[in-house]
C-alpha cells in the first residue's frame, strides 16, 4: 500500500451566506489533475462543487422514485447555474441527457 503521509494537500475554506464556514482538504495533485488550464484551487473546487450538486439533483429528480414540484424547481435552477458557469448544458457536458 502507498504511503499517503507524503501527499501534499490543499485546504479550501468555504463561507456561506448564513455566516457558517467549513474547510475541505484535498490532495493538491488532484486539484492539478482536474483543473482547467490555469484555474486556481478555489475555482477548481467551485467547478467540482457545482458539478456535484448538478449531478446529485439530476439523479434525485430523474432517477428517484417520487416527484416534487419544489425539487423539480431546485434541479432546474442548478442546471441554469451550471450552464451559466460552464457555457454548456449539464447534458452536453456529461453526455447524459433525457
Amino acid at each position: 500500500m502507498a504511503d499517503t503521509t507524503d501527499v501534499e494537500t490543499t485546504t479550501i475554506s468555504i463561507s456561506a451566506d448564513d455566516d457558517t464556514t467549513d474547510e475541505v482538504t484535498v490532495p493538491a495533485g488532484l486539484l492539478d489533475l482536474v483543473a482547467e488550464g490555469d484555474q486556481t484551487a478555489a475555482e477548481t473546487v467551485g467547478d467540482v462543487t457545482l458539478l456535484s450538486f448538478a449531478s446529485r439533483a439530476h439523479h434525485i429528480v430523474h432517477h428517484g422514485e417520487e416527484t416534487d414540484p419544489e425539487l423539480d424547481a431546485q434541479e432546474e435552477r442548478i442546471m441554469e447555474l451550471f450552464e451559466e458557469r460552464f457555457g454548456v448544458t449539464f447534458g452536453e457536458a456529461t453526455g447524459h441527457q433525457h
